[in-house]
């Protein structure tokens, strides 16, 4: 299998969409993910991916802190902004939760601090604790087979 065939085929995973948001030396620094998942509830554990070439691999080390916000259907612009997709037209303004950079609006805003972190292939995991959420109502963006989507409830099944 090459790598655009493994890449088709992880695709096919829907997944929500989020932006992990960081704070250095007064900078915030965002960008656009997939690869976050739940851990634990005892402690509260989160898990994020960042590809070893990615900027912000430096930044949460740095910071030892980092926010995960899942986007509503209504985010799409800023999940392309974080993503490099898109110029904002405008300087992105931030929330802070903890002290840590959140995206106003988000359905979930974790505020995070590094737990542990894994070396895995050409990405580092890294296990956050939970210091902080906030929660809204809302439909989340979905992301699946290389196109923006959104939620919707199906039909239940009948016997």
């Amino acid at each position: 299998m090459d790598d655009r065939q493994f890449r088709n085929a992880m695709g096919k995973f829907a997944t929500g969409v989020t932006v992990i948001a960081t704070e250095t030396d007064g900078q915030v620094h965002g960008m656009t993910a997939n690869a976050f998942m739940s851990v634990s509830l005892d402690p509260k554990l989160i898990v994020i991916s960042v590809k070893e070439d990615a900027k912000m691999l430096h930044k949460i080390k740095e910071s030892n802190h980092f926010s995960v916000n899942v986007l509503s259907c209504e985010q799409q612009e800023e999940s392309m902004i974080f993503a490099g997709q898109k110029q904002p037209e405008e300087e992105f303004q931030f929330d802070y939760l903890e002290g840590v950079p959140v995206v106003r609006n988000a359905l979930v805003q974790l505020s995070c601090e590094i737990y542990n972190e894994h070396v895995e292939g050409d990405h580092t995991l890294f296990v956050g604790r939970v210091t902080e959420m906030e929660l809204k109502d809302g439909d989340p963006l979905i992301f699946n087979c290389g196109k923006y989507r959104e939620l919707k409830e199906m039909e239940s099944v009948s016997n």
